[in-house]
């Protein structure tokens, strides 16, 4: 059967190679990023929250069977702490009320291995918190420090989505309206985001010190399009707030048994 998907970051990367499998499929994908999309928003600024949610209502009529939440940044400047986090809430809940019209309502956002990373705790709270006037401005002090203070900004928001995506899921509004929403966490990617990470062979020995990913490496984003294909399936009833990590292992090495 022919589904409605709303993708963001559909441009690049995991979006782009998620909205091409899925039309392959024969379903409808409503692309939602800053170019080349359906619908052009800037997920950083509450104007173009607002705009995706008139715009996806607008291009599918109202309803919606599956919403991607996959756009980010991984600069370690303070925008990334607004499209990663409180874009992707924005996406969410801006887009639930079109999923009540499907028979097969799904969700699913993009988080990262990062998240395993210890984040800056400040930060963190203010995401948690749902301060966004706090989060910029803990994000722009670390943006101005030096590199290792700025590169906790990815980590500590895919870490508050993480846990979010953990309260909301079994609540009323989602589980309780039967929608199954979870997430992805993947390692690295080979995609336009993390070419300084993987585009020379010293570059890929280096990520991989940090980012271990014992089975079969770094992959390309077609592989996590496949997993955001079935979690976003008719296929997929009961999977409520997992966090599935799609790492190569490397949240298997990094916490072992600890999460028993």
């Amino acid at each position: 059967m022919t589904r409605t998907y709303v993708v963001t970051g559909s441009a690049s990367g995991i979006g782009k190679a998620t909205s091409e499998l899925l039309v392959e499929r024969g379903h409808r994908v409503v692309g939602v990023d800053l170019h080349d999309a359906d619908v052009t928003v800037d997920l950083s600024t509450p104007t173009g929250r607002a705009d995706l949610v008139t715009g996806v209502a607008d291009a599918t009529g109202g309803v919606v069977d599956a919403v991607i939440a996959n756009a980010g940044l991984a600069a370690p400047i303070a925008a990334t702490a607004a499209v990663n986090y409180f874009g992707t809430l924005a996406t969410l809940e801006g887009l639930r009320p079109l999923l009540a019209g499907s028979t097969a309502p799904r969700a699913v956002a993009t988080t990262s291995m990062a998240s395993l990373f210890p984040p800056d705790d400040a930060l963190l709270d203010a995401f948690l918190a749902g301060d966004e006037p706090a989060a910029t401005a803990r994000a722009r002090e670390l943006e101005a420090g030096p590199p290792e203070q700025a590169n906790l900004i990815y980590g500590t928001a895919k870490r508050a989505l993480a846990r979010w995506i953990r309260r909301a899921a079994p609540s009323a509004d989602w589980a309780g309206a039967g929608i199954p929403l979870n997430a992805i966490a993947p390692g690295v990617v080979e995609t336009p985001m993390t070419a300084a990470f993987t585009g020379t062979e010293e570059a890929r020995r280096a990520i991989l010190e940090t980012v271990p990913m014992p089975l079969n490496g770094i992959f390309g984003p077609r592989d996590a399009g496949y997993l955001l294909a079935w979690l976003t399936s008719e296929e997929n009833a009961h999977l409520c707030g997992q966090v599935v990590f799609i790492d190569g292992g490397s949240d298997a090495v990094i916490r072992g048994d600890t999460t028993w």
